[in-house]
């Protein structure tokens, strides 16, 4: 017992790193969820900031419930490769190249209503994009102050 108390900063420091444990653990557990349109709206944001343009197409819309409103031909393994989109949900599907690679991905466009006329939108039509130069699969075709749309 006297060798316990001769060593009480040792005992200190033990408990005061414990509690500091459980706080760092409870955090992570008990922290509010992020929502995921913030998110995205942020990486919008950034790519805004930092992106270079490339040239690229619009492939596909996909409106409310993942009906296609152009066929897209797309298919991998015998499976349309088609996204669905959520209930009431807009995505642009569209295509661009980089130094001889050519990347195809989707952005939902839902709430960027003053960016994008969707009626307007035809498969196929060009567009300019913006991508990360350090990761050239994060890409934007619209933000909430610039469209890559014509």
């Amino acid at each position: 017992m006297q060798n316990v108390l001769d060593n009480w900063k040792m005992l200190l420091a033990a408990g005061g790193l414990s509690v500091t444990g459980i706080a760092v653990v409870s955090y992570a557990f008990l922290r509010p969820a992020a929502n995921p349109d913030e998110t995205e709206r942020k990486r919008r944001l950034l790519l805004n900031q930092i992106g270079r343009i490339a040239e690229g197409h619009v492939v596909e819309l996909v409106e409310q419930g993942g009906e296609p409103t152009a066929p897209s031909g797309g298919m991998f393994r015998g499976k349309s490769v088609t996204p669905a989109a959520p209930a009431g949900r807009k995505l642009i599907l569209y295509s661009y190249a980089i130094s001889g690679v050519t990347y195809q991905t989707a952005q939902d466009v839902t709430g960027l209503d003053s960016q994008v006329n969707f009626e307007h939108l035809v498969p196929g039509q060009p567009a300019s994009i913006k991508y990360d130069p350090a990761n050239p699969t994060n890409s934007v075709i619209v933000t909430d102050d610039w469209s890559g749309l014509r």
